[in-house]
């Protein structure tokens, strides 16, 4: 059976969704997904996200000179995924505040928890400083993402 290539992205219930297949560059020798490669998953799926949402991070980026930098992941791995598994990973708002906005996410495989984790974003300028998200992103993001209550 031919693993289903294409990326897809979808919002739900005050969430977006998106998946991607596993490919053999994601995995160790052993054909499980090398543990950092989950940062980079959930990365694409807020990237999918935002492009879902009509945004371009290149565009806010050379209109703006601002941009959305990691400030803090706290990270828990459950149960490894292996080469041609389909990661599905769902992004839910926690919080949205002038500079910066915190994000849970959730990697799935068949509804096997896969690895759980929280992000903080912030927006700063070409100097490192912090400045406010685009008043057009925020309202994007908060139309798009409900708030989700905090919790396991």
């Amino acid at each position: 059976m031919t693993p289903e290539l294409s990326p897809s992205s979808y919002f739900t219930d005050g969430r977006h969704r998106c998946s991607f297949p596993v490919y053999y560059e994601d995995t160790d020798a052993g054909g499980v997904v090398y543990y950092a490669n989950y940062l980079k998953f959930a990365e694409r799926a807020r990237t999918e996200a935002l492009r879902a949402m009509g945004i371009s991070q290149a565009a806010m980026r050379d209109q703006t000179h601002a941009f959305f930098v990691v400030t803090h992941c706290n990270i828990a791995f459950k149960s490894p995924a292996r080469l041609d598994d389909r990661i599905t990973i769902e992004t839910q708002l926690l919080a949205l505040r002038k500079v910066r906005m915190s994000m849970r996410q959730i990697l799935t495989c068949d509804q096997r928890l896969l690895v759980a984790l929280t992000v903080d974003i912030a927006m700063i300028n070409d100097l490192g400083k912090p400045v406010a998200i685009p008043e057009q992103v925020a309202h994007a993001v908060s139309n798009h993402l409900l708030i989700q209550e905090q919790g396991d």
